[in-house]
C-alpha cells in the first residue's frame, strides 16, 4: 500500500492531458472558463500552444499522444508507455484535486483509472473524462468500462449521457464547442470571396478526408464523383480542402487526372469551403457536424477496409442504422449516407446532383440544422468547468442535466 497522501494547501491544482489539436482547442477553453471560478488555480499536464497560451504549465506536448493507426500505435509503444509512467510519477508528486483527461481515450482513460484505483489507498484527485468516446454508435458496454476510470463524463451530445446512466455512469451533457465557436447564420458571400470564388455559379466542396489513409480509400471515389457532377452541372466550381501538404500530395494527382476544369485545392480552409458551397461531399465523421453547422447540404460517404467491415458487422459491434452526425442528432435521415458498397462515384454524383436540383429541399434543411445548432450551443466549455466544480465541491451538479433531454 502507498503511503497516504500528505495534504496540501491552496491553491486548486487541475491536472489535464490533451492529445492533437483537437484537445488542445477544448483544453484552453475550459482553462479559461475555470480560472474565472477559481482565479488562482495552477493547470499542468500534457497540452499543446492554445492550453499554453491559457497559462497551462505543458510537462508535455500534446503532439506526443498523436498516433493513429495500429502499426503506428505499435511502433511508438514503448515511448507511450514511458510517458505515461513519468505523466504517473509527476501527477503522484504534484498532487492535483482533480484530472482531466480530454479524449485520447487510449491513453487518458487508463491514467484516470490508476488515479481513482489510487484515490481509494492515498486520497488521490477526482477524474474527469472530457469527450466521450462513440458509445453511441458501438460497443455500449465501452460505457461501464469508461465508469471505473472516471468519476465524470463530459458529453458533447445530448444522446450519450443516457447511455451511461444506463450503466449507473455519471456522465453531463455540455455541449459543443464547434456549435459555441460556429455563427448560427454563417456569411456565404463573404466565404466565396475569401476563395475568390465566383458568388453567380455553384460551388461543390469535396472532403474526402484528413487522414491519409482516408485519402486513399475515399478520394479517387470523391474526385471522379465530382467530375461526374461537373459534367452534369455547366459551370461547377470545386474546392478541396488539403488537411496538410501530405494530403495535398495524395490529393493533387488524383485531381490531374480527373481533369475536373474548375478546381481549386486551398492548403486548409475547410470550414470557409464548407460555408462557399451549394453542397458538401465528405467522408464520415466530425466534419459532417461542421458542415452541418455551417447550414450546407451534403453527402456522405465512407469505406473502411473489407475485413474489417466484415468482422464488426459479424461481430454485431456497430448498433446503428444511421453514421452521419447530423441524422444521428435529427433521429432520422437528414442527408444520404452512402457506406461501404454503396459508396461509388456515381451513387455519390447522383446524390449530390440531387441536391444542387432541388432547392425546395436545400431550404427545408436549413432550419432543421439550425435547430441542432441551438441545441449544441450551451457554452460548452462553461458547462464544463461548472460540471468541474459540481464533483470538487460534492455536488450532484444537476444544472448542467438540464440540456441533455431538452
Amino acid at each position: 500500500m502507498s503511503p497516504a497522501r500528505t495534504p496540501r494547501p491552496a491553491p486548486l491544482r487541475i491536472a489535464l492531458v490533451a492529445g492533437e489539436a483537437s484537445g488542445d482547442l477544448l483544453g484552453a477553453g475550459l482553462i479559461e472558463a475555470l480560472r474565472q471560478r477559481y482565479p488562482d488555480a495552477e493547470f499542468a499536464g500534457i497540452g499543446g500552444d492554445r492550453m499554453r497560451a491559457a497559462g497551462f504549465d505543458a510537462w508535455h506536448d500534446a503532439g506526443e499522444l498523436a498516433v493513429m493507426g495500429l502499426s503506428e500505435v505499435l511502433r511508438h509503444l514503448p515511448r507511450l508507455l514511458r510517458l505515461r509512467r513519468g505523466l504517473r510519477r509527476r501527477l503522484q508528486a504534484w498532487q492535483p484535486d482533480v484530472f482531466v483527461g480530454i479524449d485520447a481515450p487510449d491513453f487518458n482513460l487508463g491514467v484516470e483509472r490508476w488515479l481513482k484505483q489510487r484515490r481509494r489507498e492515498d486520497g488521490g484527485p477526482r477524474t474527469v473524462h472530457y469527450v466521450s468516446p462513440s458509445v453511441w454508435a458501438w460497443r455500449e458496454k465501452r460505457a461501464a468500462k469508461i465508469g471505473r476510470s472516471a468519476d465524470r463524463v463530459l458529453c458533447l451530445f445530448p444522446m450519450e449521457p443516457p447511455i451511461y446512466a444506463r450503466h449507473r455512469v455519471d456522465a453531463r451533457f455540455v455541449g459543443h464547442p464547434l456549435a459555441d465557436e460556429m455563427p448560427l447564420q454563417p456569411d456565404r458571400a463573404a466565404a466565396r470571396d475569401r476563395l475568390g470564388l465566383d458568388p453567380q455559379r455553384p460551388v461543390l466542396a469535396v472532403l474526402p478526408g484528413s487522414r491519409l489513409g482516408e485519402i486513399e480509400r475515399l478520394g479517387r471515389t470523391f474526385i471522379e464523383a465530382a467530375a461526374r457532377v461537373a459534367a452534369a452541372a455547366p459551370g461547377l466550381q470545386v474546392v478541396v480542402p488539403a488537411a496538410n501538404a501530405a494530403c495535398r500530395a495524395a490529393i493533387e494527382p488524383l485531381l490531374a487526372a480527373a481533369g475536373l476544369p474548375d478546381i481549386r485545392v486551398t492548403d486548409g480552409r475547410a470550414r470557409t469551403a464548407m460555408i462557399a458551397s451549394d453542397v458538401v461531399l465528405l467522408a464520415s465523421g466530425t466534419a459532417t457536424l461542421e458542415a452541418m453547422l455551417a447550414k450546407r447540404p451534403m453527402v456522405v460517404g465512407y469505406k473502411v477496409a473489407p475485413l474489417t467491415y466484415r468482422i464488426v458487422k459479424g461481430l454485431g459491434l456497430l448498433k446503428v442504422d444511421r453514421y452521419a452526425l447530423p441524422n444521428v442528432l435529427a433521429g432520422e435521415r437528414l442527408v444520404p449516407e452512402l457506406m461501404q458498397d454503396d459508396c461509388r462515384a456515381d451513387t455519390l454524383a447522383d446524390a449530390v446532383l440531387a441536391w444542387l436540383r432541388d432547392p425546395a429541399a436545400v431550404a427545408a434543411l436549413e432550419p432543421r440544422f439550425a435547430a441542432i445548432h441551438r441545441q449544441l450551443r450551451c457554452d460548452a466549455s462553461i458547462q464544463a468547468a461548472t460540471a468541474i466544480a459540481g464533483l470538487l465541491n460534492g455536488a450532484d451538479g444537476a444544472a448542467t442535466d438540464i440540456r441533455a433531454h431538452g
